[in-house]
């Protein structure tokens, strides 16, 4: 697992599921399981309706709240249906997923909205969780490190290696999301080798305390396995993160 000086994370991300009840109930199983803290860091990705609340329920325990997007503006104005990311500081996020890949396939985000995103984070204070990853195509075509670089390279392109200091990155495949399938432990830490690799060469300091997550279909039963590589720093967990036994599973072995 990483290394010792980078605290592992693992994120769930609820995507658009969940209700009011058994969204509460869900917290207080993962605050009862998580105790006081391990050496991991646990995050939740609520659906915006559920962030305030969120915010309530996490008051007392070691939990992190972050959002799943956030509005590419930055001042206040006429963009119905957006929410900006002073918004979601001012109700308790400390994080905020960029570019997931459901947001670029289904939504047609484009690296450079991903970037203006990245700033717009940045500038609110929040710390962005930056995902890339291939598709099966890509991959089944050899393209997987000339799209990821792409991708990781469009952020360091644009605003430097520096605002990388507080932020998070995540790889997933996105072949490997709500499928099943997972990148075998080697296929996913030899990506996130090419990612630390590709910053390094900007800033070697800031590479080293990078946490890279891996998203795609963790588990509970895969999760140990994955997270004992070294470049591997915790996971982007989707629909195990609905599952509190699952999920504390997930946890426990980022603090082992």
């Amino acid at each position: 697992m990483g290394t010792g000086t980078r605290t592992p994370l693992v994120a769930g991300n609820w995507k658009m599921n969940g209700a009011l009840r058994e969204s509460r109930d869900l917290v207080a199983e993962l605050a009862a399981g998580v105790g006081q803290g391990g050496r991991a860091e646990m995050l939740l990705c609520p659906p915006y309706v559920y962030l305030a609340a969120a915010a309530r329920w996490l008051e007392a325990t070691p939990i992190a709240l972050g959002a799943q997007n956030l509005a590419s503006e930055v001042d206040p104005g006429a963009f119905t249906g957006e929410v900006s990311g002073a918004m979601l500081a001012d109700v308790g996020c400390a994080y905020v997923i960029v570019g997931h890949s459901e947001r670029r396939t289904l939504y047609g985000e484009t690296d450079e909205q991903v970037v203006a995103k990245f700033r717009a984070a940045r500038t609110a204070g929040l710390g962005p969780i930056l995902c890339v990853g291939e598709t099966l195509e890509e991959r089944e075509e050899g393209l997987t490190e000339a799209v990821v670089t792409r991708q990781v390279n469009a952020v360091l392109g644009t605003l430097g290696a520096g605002v990388l200091a507080s932020a998070v990155v995540a790889y997933e495949p996105v072949w490997a999301i709500g499928t099943g399938r997972t990148a075998s432990p080697d296929q996913a830490q030899e990506v996130h080798a090419l990612i630390r690799g590709l910053i390094a060469a900007q800033d070697a300091t800031i590479a080293a305390g990078l946490r890279i997550l891996y998203g795609g279909s963790v588990n509970g039963g895969n999760a140990a396995e994955l997270l004992a590589r070294e470049d591997i720093d915790g996971g982007l967990v989707g629909g195990a993160s609905l599952d509190a036994s699952q999920f504390l599973t997930i946890f426990q072995a980022a603090s082992g």
